[in-house]
């Protein structure tokens, strides 16, 4: 089947969305631990901060997810949710606060989370299951092309005018806005609601879904839980490379290699999930992720993190896309929101714990054991995934 016939109008318009949303958010991301260091937050507080805000957001996706199956529309929610991250990034530069600092980084969280299960609902019902892994591929592609483009810029700009960190959460308001022009481009199709009145959605709804789902589901998004409690934010990752002596621009440029990685191998990768299955490629990139975070326990060297980069680009195009077009092959098509929020509210919780584990375990006891850590547990995720039964339901 050809790309043309593969990739229709919303997926395209939907990837692009998410090209301009991140090159707005990664224009940031890079340097976030840096401005937030510089304002006088400590390592073990900004674990907090950035586990705090992932928790805000999976909370979030799970009860707009559920709203939007229930609804039956998915544009509505993907519009809000794109406009509340827009305008949080010049929030932030606003005043340096903690309180401040934690509201602002809320309410871009919370943007996610009301766009997340709807877009990708959106995805998946643009696909078929036996193209689903490229579908989530290229929509990864392009979102992660922003992520090289934003940190690119960053990049310029603080070559030009090192340190004005604040500038750059005004400038990154910019591409916010172009993506929510675009949402208006998107045709939305009428979807079928379920009978469940709207007042009855509750913050924890999504938790319900748990008891309803399949046993594959359960099993499936078990082992990917495990594996989220020592997935701490990429934040470690790029504290890591600083604290080796490297320079902010050394430290984005590795960032954006990365994601130039991420951007390249993600529609190949999905391509190859649909043809050898989901669950070899997710295994695979689970046993890439324990390769990088054994290797970032030792690394000291440019080269060295230039390899265990290129390899932790391959890892996340093995798994990003790929865990939720397999979720979505998992469920029945008019709950595809609510599945994916539920899981994605359930990671959130765990990625809470996992970036405050991680920042006191780097506290404690250094950062080559939170590395070990991670790595290990990844390993026997990787054991446990390669145990499940891969299948689909046709109605999805």
């Amino acid at each position: 089947m050809s790309l043309k016939k593969i990739i229709t109008r919303n997926i395209f318009i939907l990837s692009l969305v998410s090209l301009f949303t991140d090159v707005a958010s990664e224009m940031l991301y890079p340097v976030m631990p840096i401005y937030l260091k510089h304002i006088g937050f400590s390592i073990l507080l900004i674990g907090i901060l950035e586990g705090f805000a992932e928790a805000i957001a999976g909370l979030s996706k799970g009860y707009f997810g559920k709203r939007s199956d229930i609804s039956g529309r998915r544009l509505p929610f993907v519009q809000l949710g794109y406009a509340l991250s827009a305008i949080s990034k010049p929030m932030m530069a606003m005043w340096v606060y903690p309180l401040w600092v934690f509201f602002a980084r809320s309410i871009d969280r919370i943007g996610k989370g009301v766009r997340t299960g709807a877009r990708d609902a959106l995805l998946s019902d643009e696909a078929t299951p036996q193209t689903k892994g490229r579908v989530f591929g290229f929509h990864r592609a392009l979102d992660t092309l922003g992520a090289v483009v934003g940190p690119l810029l960053a990049l310029i700009y603080l070559l030009y005018r090192p340190n004005d960190y604040k500038t750059l959460f005004y400038l990154a308001f910019i591409p916010g806005v172009v993506a929510i022009a675009l949402t208006f481009l998107i045709r939305e199709k009428k979807y079928t609601a379920s009978n469940v009145p709207m007042p009855s959605v509750k913050l924890f709804a999504f938790m319900s879904y748990w008891r309803e789902s399949s046993v594959a589901y359960r099993r499936l998004v078990a082992g990917l839980l495990l594996f989220t409690l020592v997935n701490s934010s990429d934040v470690f990752l790029l504290l890591k490379i600083k604290e080796t002596g490297l320079s902010d621009s050394s430290v984005i440029g590795v960032y954006i290699f990365y994601n130039l990685v991420y951007a390249l191998f993600a529609y190949p990768l999905g391509g190859l999930a649909d043809k050898l299955g989901m669950k070899t490629v997710l295994v695979i990139g689970l046993m890439l992720f324990a390769v990088v975070y054994f290797g970032m326990a030792f690394a000291h060297t440019w080269v060295a993190f230039v390899v265990l980069f290129l390899l932790y680009g391959i890892y996340a195009a093995a798994t990003e896309g790929v865990s939720k077009a397999w979720i979505s092959n998992i469920c029945e098509k008019s709950h595809t929101a609510t599945a994916i929020g539920a899981f994605t509210g359930f990671q959130s919780i765990a990625t809470l714990l996992a970036s405050s584990l991680a920042g006191w375990v780097w506290y404690t006891w250094g950062a080559s054991a939170t590395f070990l850590l991670s790595a290990i547990v990844a390993l026997l995720v990787a054991l446990y995934v390669s145990q499940l039964a891969y299948e689909h339901i046709e109605q999805c």
